[in-house]
């Protein structure tokens, strides 16, 4: 394995502070790209990637997000693109299949001097009535289950140190 790629996945890291400045459509798009050559279970491609750029819905979407924590902070940290990653509930491997998809992105994101962070409850949010109709309006299935986000942009502040990896964190057999 190269060097550059494990050097890349040990320095990504949870970015919760962004600069306002907008993320160019080519970046996003290799970001979103990058996302569509996750493994998913039996190859199905269970899973939809949403990405908001539109202030309308960026807005919306923390707003949504926030009431299921019970408070009004912007729970995608002022990034100007929250990534939605949904999949086919029906699919037994929908969770994994998402997690994969945003995992990709993260790491896309970092080689290209961006910023992520995993934000959660897209499943609340999308199980809920007012989910359901974010979707009936993008014109996409009700079907779709949340799975993960990530907010996406130029971090304000340069990244911490890791913390350190704990014992026993690998068992050879």
């Amino acid at each position: 394995m190269e060097n550059n790629f494990l050097s890349l996945i040990k320095t990504c890291r949870s970015v919760r502070a962004y600069k306002p400045q907008p993320v160019p459509s080519e970046a996003l798009d290799a970001v979103l790209e990058a996302g569509t050559y996750a493994p998913t279970g039996g190859g199905r491609q269970s899973p939809t990637i949403i990405a908001i750029t539109d202030p309308k819905y960026r807005q919306e979407i923390a707003r949504l997000n926030a009431e299921v924590m019970g408070n009004n902070t912007d729970p995608y940290y002022g990034a100007p693109v929250v990534i939605l990653v949904l999949a086919d509930g029906s699919a037994n491997t929908f969770v994994e299949d998402g997690s994969c998809v945003l995992e990709n992105m993260m790491l896309a994101a970092h080689a290209l001097g961006l910023g992520t962070v995993w934000v959660h409850r897209e499943r609340e949010i999308f199980d809920s009535e007012s989910g359901k109709a974010l979707l009936r309006e993008w014109k996409l299935p009700e079907t779709l289950r949340g799975v993960g986000a990530i907010a996406l942009g130029y971090p304000a502040k340069e990244a911490g140190q890791p913390a350190a990896r704990k014992q026993n964190y690998i068992v050879r057999i």
